[in-house]
C-alpha cells in the first residue's frame, strides 16, 4: 500500500514489502534542482580526463558490487538473477566505452573556408531530467547518465516507483566513486511531480523511456516550455522469417528474442511474421524450443522466466491474450497466469485487429503471423503504430539489405535478435519515440552544437 506521500516497493515474486519511501515535497524539489544547477556550474569546467577517470572507477565498482546490485534488481522487479548480473556488466561496459570515446565524440570540428575560419563545438546544456522505467532499472539509467555527465551535464533521475531502491543505489554509487555531490541526483517523486521538475527553468531537457502515454505527457510539458526531449517508447517488433532462412536457428533465437527479461522488453521480438512455405516448420521448432524454458523463482540461476514486474501487469497481459483468442487466435502453448507469473505462451493464426497484432504485449507471449510472401511480410511488419526494432531472417544477405531499407523501424537486425550496443545508435520512429541514445549520436542529443565563426 502507498499513500499520496509515500511509496512502497514490493517483491512481485513473493508479494513482500521491501521498503517504504517518503516522496519529496514541492519545496524539496525546488531546492534539490537548485543544488543540481550549482553543481553544474562546477562540473561543466572539469576536463574529459577527470570525468573519464571517475567513470572508469564506477565501472570497476559495478563489477565489484554485481551480485548485491543484481539481487536488489531481482527483488524489486522480478528479473531472473542471471540476467540481472548481465545487466550490471553491460552498465560497466558502457562506462568504459564513453570514458574512452567521449572526448573524441565531442572534440571541436573544424570547418575552414577560404579567408575565414570556423569550427563547431559541443557545450553541455545543464540539468537534464531522466524519467526511467522498471524493466531495465540499471541499464536504462546508465545509458542516459554516462553520456550526459561525460558531456558536462548533470542528471536528475525520476525512477519508476517500483524501482526506487535501484535509483537510490545508483545515486550512492556515483557518490562513492567520487562524483561531486549533486552531479547525479535521484528524486523520489511521483509521476505527477515530474511536471514541477520539467517546468523549472534550471532543467534544460528531458529523456524518457517508458509507455506511449508517459512519453506524450512529458513531451507536452516540455513542448510548452520549449525544452528538448528524447523519447524511447513501446515497440511491437516484427521478426520476419523468409523461406530460405535457417529455421532451427531462427526459432532458437526467436525464443530468446521474445522471452528476454521475462518478455518485458521494448525491443523484444513480438510479432513473428513467417512466410507460408516455412510457417508450419517454424511453428513446430518454435514451440519445441519455447517448451524447454524453466519458469520459477527469479533468484535461482537456472530460471529462464521469472515473474512479471507487478501482478496487475500480468493480469493486463492475460486480458490481451484472452481477447485475441476471442477474435480467432489459437493458443498452442502456455496461456496461464499464477499471481505475477505468466507462462511462456504462443498464439498462432494472429491477424490485424487482435491485441496480439496491434498492441504491445509486454510479457512472454509470442504472436505468430502467416505471410503470403516476402512483400506481404514487409507490409505486415510496417502495419504498426510502432517502429523500434526488427529482425529479418534469410540466407540471401543482399535481399535482406534491400528489405532493411523498406522496414519502418529504428533498427534492422539480419539473422540476429535486436539488442542495444554502446557502439551503435538506439531509438525508434513513429510511436516508438524519437531521438537516439548510445554511440556518438546519443552524446550529441544533450549538448549545444555551437558554431564559432572567425572572420
Amino acid at each position: 500500500m502507498s499513500d499520496n506521500h509515500t511509496v512502497q516497493t514490493i517483491n512481485p515474486a513473493t508479494n513482500e514489502v521491501l521498503e517504504t519511501y517518503q516522496l519529496l515535497s514541492a519545496t524539496e524539489i525546488t531546492n534539490k534542482i537548485q543544488d543540481s544547477e550549482t553543481a553544474f556550474q562546477d562540473w561543466k569546467k572539469t576536463s574529459f580526463s577527470e570525468r573519464s577517470a571517475l567513470f572508469k572507477k564506477l565501472s570497476l565498482l559495478l563489477k565489484d558490487r554485481k551480485q548485491e546490485l543484481a539481487i536488489l534488481m531481482t527483488k524489486e522487479m522480478g528479473k531472473p538473477i542471471s540476467q540481472a548480473k548481465a545487466e550490471i556488466e553491460k552498465c560497466a561496459l558502457l562506462c568504459d566505452f564513453y570514458a574512452e570515446k567521449a572526448a573524441s565524440f565531442l572534440s571541436p570540428q573544424n570547418k575552414d573556408f577560404e579567408g575565414s575560419e570556423a569550427y563547431v563545438r559541443y557545450d553541455p546544456l545543464g540539468v537534464i531530467l531522466a524519467v526511467m522505467p522498471w524493466n531495465f532499472p540499471f541499464w536504462q539509467v546508465f545509458r542516459f547518465a554516462v553520456p550526459s555527465l561525460m558531456a558536462g551535464n548533470v542528471g536528475i533521475l525520476k525512477h519508476s516507483s517500483n524501482s526506487f531502491g535501484c535509483g537510490e543505489a545508483i545515486a550512492s554509487l556515483f557518490l562513492e566513486v567520487g562524483f561531486p555531490k549533486n552531479t547525479f541526483q535521484n528524486f523520489l517523486i511521483s509521476g505527477k511531480q515530474v511536471k514541477q521538475v520539467l517546468e523549472n527553468n534550471h532543467v534544460k531537457a528531458a529523456t524518457l523511456t517508458g509507455s506511449e502515454a508517459a512519453g506524450s505527457s512529458v513531451a507536452e510539458i516540455a513542448g510548452k516550455n520549449i525544452k528538448k526531449t528524447v523519447l524511447e517508447l513501446g515497440g511491437n517488433d516484427p521478426f520476419i522469417v523468409l523461406a530460405d532462412a535457417d529455421i532451427q536457428l531462427a526459432a532458437q533465437t526467436a525464443v530468446k528474442a521474445r522471452t528476454q527479461n521475462s518478455g518485458q522488453s521494448c525491443i523484444a521480438g513480438k510479432r513473428f511474421i513467417i512466410v507460408n512455405e516455412v510457417y508450419d516448420e517454424f511453428v513446430e521448432e518454435f514451440k519445441a524450443e519455447m517448451s524447454k524454458l524453466k519458469m520459477g523463482n527469479p533468484m535461482e540461476e537456472t530460471t529462464d522466466i521469472g515473474c512479471q514486474a507487478r501482478e496487475d501487469l500480468a493480469k493486463e497481459l492475460d486480458e490481451q491474450v484472452q481477447e485475441s483468442i476471442k477474435k480467432g487466435a489459437k493458443l498452442i502453448l502456455g496461456g496461464k497466469r499464477n499471481n505475477a507469473f505468466y507462462e511462456p505462451t504462443i498464439l498462432v493464426d494472429v491477424k490485424e485487429g487482435m491485441p496480439a497484432f496491434d498492441d504491445e504485449l509486454f510479457g512472454p507471449v509470442a504472436s505468430v503471423i502467416k505471410a503470403e510472401g516476402e512483400n506481404h511480410a514487409i507490409e505486415l511488419a510496417n502495419n504498426s503504430e510502432f517502429g523500434l526494432g526488427s529482425s529479418v531472417w534469410t540466407k540471401d544477405i543482399q535481399k535482406a539489405k534491400k528489405i532493411a531499407s523498406q522496414i519502418e523501424s529504428g533498427s534492422v537486425f539480419i539473422n540476429g535478435m535486436v539488442k542495444s550496443d554502446p557502439r551503435l545508435p538506439f531509438g525508434g520512429i513513429k510511436k516508438s519515440g524519437y531521438g537516439r541514445e548510445l554511440s556518438i549520436n546519443g552524446i550529441h542529443e544533450f549538448v549545444n552544437i555551437k558554431t564559432v565563426w572567425i572572420s
